[in-house]
């Protein structure tokens, strides 16, 4: 694996563990990566990370060619838009631009250059105070933040409550899950908090949650990439 290449074959299953990986250098001494996948060039591809902001890490103002996706996890994230606590989603289309930082330091969930087309909305969310949405699965529920006409992706938060179960279904243009908390099984292992995993066009698979969990998912956005 190159450091131009991680989880690069949309076709095929990937599975990070980000609670055990390293935190990895960045371009700016005081922000730091866990990459999960990266297609392409270092700095300049699509991507998939988590990234840490240090107490007082600021980048300089930057644009997103093909938008950027950022999950605050913890602390706080700033730009001269706003800022952006832990709960905070925030969807930035392309043509978008910004100058970064953090003051008390913050931990975010990121991807960058996914969703080209500059006709998108501008989200921003705070997913604190959403209602959950029952799904008619016995203790399935969900919050949405973003699915919009012309575009392939949908992104919503997860819960399952403890002891909830998930019959066996598709993802017909493959997903996405990353856990915010707790944890959950299927025939692939046990995914805890931090812990991400991408499933290929044409998969199925069933779940369930011993303790409860709640997690990002993003569905419908595979298929051609």
């Amino acid at each position: 694996m190159s450091d131009a290449t991680v989880n690069a074959d949309f076709s095929e299953l990937a599975i990070e563990h980000t609670a055990r990986a390293d935190w990895q250098a960045s371009p700016s001494p005081s922000v730091w990566r866990k990459r999960l996948d990266l297609a392409g060039p270092s700095e300049t591809s699509r991507v998939t990370s988590v990234v840490r902001y240090d107490a007082d890490s600021a980048f300089p103002s930057h644009p997103h060619p093909d938008g950027e996706e950022i999950l605050v996890l913890d602390g706080v994230f700033s730009d001269e838009h706003g800022d952006y606590p832990k709960g905070a989603y925030l969807l930035n289309p392309e043509g978008f631009s910004h100058a970064p930082f953090s003051r008390e330091g913050c931990i975010l969930f990121v991807k960058l250059r996914q969703y080209p087309g500059l006709e998108r909305q501008k989200l921003a969310l705070d997913t604190t105070k959403a209602v959950w949405q029952e799904t008619g699965t016995p203790g399935l529920s969900i919050v949405p933040l973003y699915r919009e006409d012309g575009y392939p992706e949908t992104m919503q938060l997860v819960r399952m409550v403890p002891g909830t179960a998930i019959a066996p279904h598709d993802h017909g243009a493959g997903a996405e899950i990353f856990v915010l908390d707790g944890s959950f099984r299927d025939v692939h292992g046990t995914f805890e908090t931090g812990s991400w995993v991408r499933y290929p066009p044409g998969s199925s698979h069933a779940q369930s949650s011993e303790e409860g969990c709640i997690y990002y998912l993003k569905t419908g956005h595979l298929s051609g990439v």
